[in-house]
């Protein structure tokens, strides 16, 4: 086997011979894929954690996505939903993530070709090879691979011919301080740090309305939270935002030319916001500690050449995702060291090298690891990177489903046209696409 074992399967053989594709996570990438096997005739089976298809989507449905429609539906899959009586939404209007869930997502889950696969309530805690852990060679290309699973019957293990890992990293937040991990006291505060845009003007009114919140984070997905928090701010008393970075610069989000118009003007509302001075700002702020103050908390960091301290009531942690490799220790993964990307994609979408939001198009060369028949796909595959749009997920498992079939031609073509932006930095990653 070399290094990346990137040479096209005709057909499963011997011990993989009748087995399906697993995939990981039954979100829009994951439903891709499995539509696509599903016009290439592959068997598979989706292995989902939530009680309910596409379930990361459902946590931010109250959000709208940069993306409109005919950016956000796969075109294996369309063709799919055409099969029924299902009707396409209207180009050119971008949806809230819970528009996308109950106008495409869900129907193309309960498509008769898809339904029957999928697995809800059951959580993917390991994979590796049948027999084998990552020490062993010989064979192991011939080897089934083994998922074992946690549902409601307890923990099991399923083989598979091959691995699509699609499970997003939205489980799996980026730490508030800012060397990478809980800063000290996190525990003791814990109750008063929220995840990445909750439902300010929804759901969760009832938390900040009256309170001072700080968000922490320099992206799209700290941007929404704060122009929401402006929003609630005019309709309760005394709700302040605060938005607290760790660069000298508070517009990370841009307002430049972009071919996606919800994203170019977030970067300008917020700007308006800032000047106004309905959001305040705290900038070249490091977190170091965090303590109780009454209740809400006493934030210390490192601010210049001195330490300084912030209070607040409540804390969102806006500060990106990061993927969950713990399930893939015994695997054999080439994956970059900065960014925890695939080698090949790293230099693609390296935020040290390039930030913008437009990446050049790929498929299955640039996501093979050493372990033939695995790939990462979608927003897990950018690992700490945080460009990533849905359309791009969809032409990556175009691609590693032809190559899973033999198709090499089809494999090794570009069938995407992304378009073009001028916006960098976010951290909202699939979640806005």
């Amino acid at each position: 086997m070399t290094l990346l074992d990137i040479t096209p399967r005709t057909a499963p053989s011997g011990r993989l011979d009748g087995l399906p594709v697993a995939i990981v996570g039954a979100g829009p990438v994951g439903l891709a894929a499995a539509a696509h096997l599903v016009e290439r005739g592959i068997d598979f089976v989706i292995y989902e954690r939530g009680e309910s298809i596409a379930d990361a989507v459902r946590s931010w449905g109250h959000t709208r996505l940069f993306s409109p429609w005919e950016h956000l539906i796969d075109d294996v899959a369309a063709r799919l939903l055409a099969q029924t009586d299902w009707q396409a939404p209207a180009a050119g209007v971008a949806p809230s993530g819970a528009e996308l869930v109950r106008d495409y997502l869900a129907p193309l889950a309960a498509h008769p070709a898809m339904a029957p696969h999928i697995v809800l309530g059951t959580r993917v805690t390991a994979i590796t090879r049948e027999g084998m852990d990552r020490t062993r060679t010989a064979g192991r290309s011939q080897a089934p691979f083994l998922a074992r699973t946690s549902g409601p019957d307890g923990v099991s293990e399923h083989a598979a011919r091959a691995v699509i890992d699609a499970s997003g990293t939205w489980a799996n937040p980026g730490r508030l301080g800012s060397h990478g991990l809980d800063p000290l006291g996190f525990e003791a505060v814990a109750d008063r740090v929220t995840p990445a845009l909750p439902d300010v003007l929804g759901a969760d009114r009832a938390r900040f309305a009256g309170r001072h919140t700080t968000v922490v984070g320099a992206g799209h997905s700290a941007a929404n939270t704060l122009i929401a928090l402006a929003t609630l701010a005019q309709l309760e008393p005394g709700t302040r935002a605060t938005w607290l970075i760790r660069n000298a610069k508070a517009a990370r989000v841009s307002t430049a030319e972009d071919e996606l118009e919800g994203r170019g003007k977030l970067g300008s509302r917020l700007e308006a916001l800032i000047a106004s001075g309905r959001i305040a700002v705290v900038d070249s702020f490091e977190i170091a500690r965090l303590e109780p103050a009454g209740d809400g908390v006493r934030i210390h960091g490192r601010r210049g050449d001195g330490m300084q301290t912030h209070e607040t009531d409540l804390i969102v942690n806006a500060t990106g995702f990061r993927p969950d490799l713990d399930m893939l220790r015994e695997l054999r993964l080439g994956l970059d060291e900065i960014v925890e990307a695939p080698r090949r994609l790293a230099p693609l979408i390296d935020p040290n090298l390039h930030s913008c939001g437009t990446v050049e198009p790929h498929g299955y060369r640039e996501l093979a690891h050493p372990e033939s028949g695995f790939f990462i796909v979608g927003m897990k595959s950018y690992g700490r990177a945080p460009t990533f749009l849905l359309k791009t997920g969809y032409e990556q498992v175009r691609s590693v489903v032809a190559w899973l079939a033999g198709d090499a031609e089809a494999a090794g073509r570009v069938e995407l046209v992304l378009p073009a932006t001028g916006v960098c930095s976010t951290d909202a990653g699939g979640c806005c696409a």
